[in-house]
């Protein structure tokens, strides 16, 4: 038998389904909308393996509607259309409306999603998208005010050694062999919540046991199998992080031909350029911040190009970047600034605004002496004026600390200029 054992483990109704009971738990929101019939259009939002494309079968499936199903990877408008005329010319019994679900809708473009628009507002089809990110960003405004979001949630540990377990006795190959599965941590840890991660790791560590007794599933029986497998990089999975993280550290340690591999690694591995240039803002701005600002902007207009242009040119950009970041001086002044204001903001509370620094747009405010003493910079010479900005219960708190290089040291010789002048 081809079929993969995650296809073969499909749920194919609500009392099968593992995890999201919030959505289709009993008295939840989703469960009751299928009770009654009465399905509006409606948003999967979550992460890989969670059961999107699932949950729109079986409620077909359950209400017995026609459904239609698009991936927005390889659709256009034309498919979208082919659909809408197919659904045009045949009379389903009772005027039902037929489901069309679209796979990755954030992967249509704002003409792609337009075209969706009027038959969802007509009520020619119910749409269901499934999407792992934020639809608020990725879907167009009038169709996401005519759909409700669901958000589902990556699979809990407990919920991925059922599915395990539930594999195990009851598929229709893995019941007739022999196996014992003794760990579990290695398993649940590269499965990262996602259901059809887990059993194609199941499968792979099972497929490749020649034992013919007993098939003994042990953490680094998972790990060495893994480590087999060269497509092992997984853009959702432990390894994504792992190569995210080694990126993003050889950044930090002025490394450009590590950072240029680990960025070839992701390239490579089908990586979502926006993922990587919204790393490389933040390393500029975490990582190399005031020793050389520039970084930032540049991370910025790089994130802008690859928004526009993607693969396969958006690689040299993205490699401009990384060896750009990669050999500017660091600091992480800016960071350890707001980390330590954080702190203090925690453990003092909701100091009250000085006085002086209150603005007073009323009679009555300014009445209270809002705004009283306060001195206008412009006012003086230089443009400066000495006077105190904090809460007086921390007028002597310091939160940045300049580190050694030359931009930030060029800051602390203007702020030595500041303090000669009108004192």
């Amino acid at each position: 038998m081809n079929t993969p054992l995650a296809e073969r483990m499909r749920p194919k109704a609500l009392d099968d389904y593992i995890a999201q009971t919030h959505l289709v738990g009993k008295n939840s929101v989703l469960r009751k909308m299928i009770e009654s019939s009465n399905i509006s259009s409606f948003i999967l939002w979550g992460p890989p393996g969670v059961g999107k494309t699932t949950l729109a079968q079986i409620i077909s499936k359950t209400l017995d509607i026609p459904f239609f199903t698009l991936s927005a990877v390889n659709s256009g408008v034309k498919d979208v259309r082919e659909i809408f005329d197919k659904i045009k010319s045949n009379a389903f019994f009772n005027n039902v409306r037929p489901i069309l679900f679209i796979d990755e809708i954030h992967r249509f473009s704002k003409s792609q999603q337009d075209s969706l628009l009027s038959a969802v507002e007509k009520g020619i089809v119910t749409l269901i998208g499934a999407t792992t990110e934020n639809p608020s960003f990725e879907v167009i405004r009038p169709l996401l005010s005519r759909c409700q979001v669901y958000v589902l949630k990556s699979l809990a540990e407990e919920d991925l050694i059922l599915l395990m377990n539930k594999a195990l006795n009851e598929d229709v190959i893995l019941k007739n062999k022999n196996i014992e599965v003794k760990d579990t941590a290695a398993i649940i840890r590269f499965s990262g919540g996602d259901a059809r991660k887990l059993l194609n790791i199941l499968e792979l560590v099972v497929e490749s046991d020649n034992n013919d007794d007993t098939i003994i599933i042990t953490d680094e029986k998972v790990i060495d199998r893994l480590q087999e497998n060269p497509a092992a990089y997984d853009k959702d999975g432990e390894i994504h992080y792992d190569i995210i993280s080694a990126f993003i550290k050889s950044i930090r340690g002025s490394d450009p031909d590590g950072a240029i591999y680990w960025l070839a690694r992701m390239v490579a591995g089908g990586e979502d350029p926006k993922f990587i240039a919204r790393r490389l803002l933040i390393s500029a701005a975490e990582d190399i911040g005031l020793a050389n600002p520039n970084a930032l902007l540049l991370a910025n207009t790089c994130f802008d190009a690859v928004t526009k242009i993607g693969f396969p040119e958006c690689r040299i950009i993205l490699a401009e970047t990384t060896v750009y970041l990669a050999t500017s001086p660091k600091s992480n002044s800016a960071y350890m600034s707001i980390e330590n204001a954080l702190k203090e903001v925690n453990e003092s509370g909701n100091l009250p605004v000085p006085l002086h620094l209150r603005n007073a747009p009323t009679q009555l405010m300014k009445d209270l002496n809002y705004g009283k003493g306060y001195k206008y910079s412009h006012d003086y010479e230089g443009n400066y004026v000495k006077q105190e900005y904090l809460p007086e219960e921390i007028l002597n708190k310091k939160f940045w600390t300049p580190q050694n290089n030359a931009h930030e040291q060029k800051i602390v010789e203007f702020i030595k200029s500041l303090e000669k002048i009108n004192h």
